[in-house]
């Protein structure tokens, strides 16, 4: 299994493709939400995507949003059915974190996720809020 971290404006046809279908797959169809995934972030040049990939396809994802030196977002982390429990999810995170680096880091947990953040050192930011039917939390890390 390969890691893959690639900016936003190096990701190939194939590779967004690939990226963009697994999270279809996970938030649009498994988890009945419907939303604009193309929202134009994937490809701006401060994008960095992350992803764990066996051979033809992306088994989780990520991508970390914003350019250093500011606040950064970690977003759109999923991982495919038949991968989740095999900590393809705290490993994206691990990468995640050394792409962000000292700079300070939000994202939008689900609420059954939260603890995977919280063991890297993510802390809850205010109540719980809706988000296409699923609850979620606001979840901080502060710079080093």
């Amino acid at each position: 299994m390969t890691l893959h971290i690639v900016p936003g404006p190096a990701l190939t046809p194939v590779d967004l493709y690939a990226l963009l279908r697994l999270r279809v797959d996970v938030f649009v169809v498994e988890q009945e939400c419907p939303y604009p995934e193309l929202d134009g972030r994937d490809l701006l040049p401060d994008t960095v995507h992350v992803w764990w990939q066996p051979e033809s396809v992306p088994l989780a994802c990520l991508r970390v949003l914003g350019a250093p030196g500011g606040e950064r977002r970690i977003g759109r982390v999923c991982t495919a059915a038949d991968a989740r429990g095999t900590g393809l999810g705290s490993h994206l995170m691990t990468a995640a974190l050394e792409i962000v680096g000292a700079d300070e880091s939000v994202l939008d947990a689900q609420l059954h996720a939260q603890s995977l953040y919280a063991r890297h050192g993510y802390e809850v930011e205010g109540e719980p809020f809706d988000e296409d039917g699923i609850l979620h939390v606001r979840m901080r890390r502060a710079g080093c």
